[in-house]
């Protein structure tokens, strides 16, 4: 199998739930492709711009505790094989594979579509999540700065917001952070899978190496910005091994509160995750595979409610057993972050932004 270096799917094909037609390269030009055009190169990024009507979106699932998110990007650089927002490419007539991280989307105006949002009279705050679905601060962000203008305008407005990412791009944006902290309005989260930067280079090729994300936590932490230690996602006989030491790492740093998800695979991500096993770990694919089942009902996924959030069976019992031994010898609890929702006041069309 053909696999393009700092990338993380090992393949390119196209979805086949919506019956979309299929792609097909000519054969021919294929075997002369290297004669024709030289070397094959590694796959670049391209950036599309996106303009929707409308930049928050909102949801009732009951095992998630925000109701509204933001994504300023629709696909991600960063390439995590595991990253369960892959099929959402699929709606783009995109594979979930290679298209996922070098077929982008950008949102620019997201700002402006969310300070509409916020000035409409029936709107009423509650946090706005960042970083559920593709991550804020990949690469591109330092040229868009989407998600710092989405932050500023959550400072104008004084309306909580929390942060998902892998990427220490955040400290980018910490004199925003430093002043929303003050305010009891932000929590950041940074993801972290495993201690080894060549693992993680495979798994996640293009995000930040482990170092430079618990280097970030420690950065947050001294500055007064609520931070937080998500070990996600936990690979079976992959990256479990590493659990105790990043959480023993984030509480040496001072932060406060730790949690883990277990791998998930919906859809598209199944297929493409065992691809990346034959290439990466084929001697243990086959274990890797059968833990997951384990913890999943039978099946490489659990879709339903509740359940896809919370493993069960032996392997999933012993990972939390070790996790919850591992926080409390580091010094950590559950996440308990209390933004406060009181202060927020709608935008002032034709005003400059207010910070004081």
């Amino acid at each position: 199998m053909e696999y393009t270096k700092g990338r993380g799917a090992a393949s390119n094909r196209a979805s086949e739930r919506f019956g979309l037609p299929a792609h097909h390269q000519d054969g021919e030009w294929r075997e002369e492709r290297e004669a024709v055009d030289g070397p094959s190169m590694a796959a670049s990024t391209a950036v599309t711009e996106l303009h929707p009507k409308t930049i928050l979106s909102f949801n009732q699932s009951p095992d998630i505790l925000f109701d509204r998110s933001i994504n300023p990007f629709v696909g991600c650089e960063h390439g995590c094989i595991y990253c369960f927002a892959r099929p959402s490419h699929a709606y783009h007539d995109l594979s979930p594979g290679l298209d996922f991280e070098t077929k982008l989307f950008a949102k620019p105006d997201a700002a402006r579509l969310l300070r509409e949002t916020l000035a409409r009279r029936r709107y009423r705050p509650r946090p706005i999540a960042m970083g559920t679905n593709t991550d804020p601060y990949q690469p591109i962000e330092s040229r868009y700065r989407i998600t710092r203008e989405i932050l500023e305008i959550c400072l104008e407005t004084r309306h909580p917001v929390t942060i998902t990412t892998k990427s220490d791009r955040v400290l980018r944006d910490l004199d925003l952070l430093v002043q929303l902290a003050e305010r009891q309005l932000v929590a950041v989260a940074l993801s972290v899978t495993t201690q080894d930067p060549r693992l993680s280079g495979l798994l996640e090729p293009r995000a930040s190496s482990p170092a430079k994300r618990m280097a970030a936590l420690a950065r947050l932490v001294q500055e007064g910005v609520p931070a937080h230690c998500s070990v996600a996602p936990v690979i079976p006989a992959i990256t479990d091994c590493f659990m105790e030491e990043i959480l023993q790492q984030a509480g040496d740093a001072g932060v406060k509160s730790a949690g883990w998800i277990a791998l998930r695979l919906p859809h598209e991500v199944a297929p493409l995750f065992r691809e990346w096993l034959s290439v990466h770990f084929p001697d243990r694919g086959d274990k890797v595979m059968s833990i997951v089942r384990s913890m999943r009902g039978g099946r490489d996924n659990d879709p339903r409610f509740i359940s896809r959030m919370r493993p069960r069976g032996v392997w999933a019992e012993l990972f939390r057993s070790r996790f919850r031994i591992a926080r409390k010898r580091a010094g950590m609890g559950r996440p308990r972050f209390e933004l406060d929702c009181s202060q927020f006041r709608r935008p002032q069309d034709g005003v400059q932004m207010q910070l004081i």
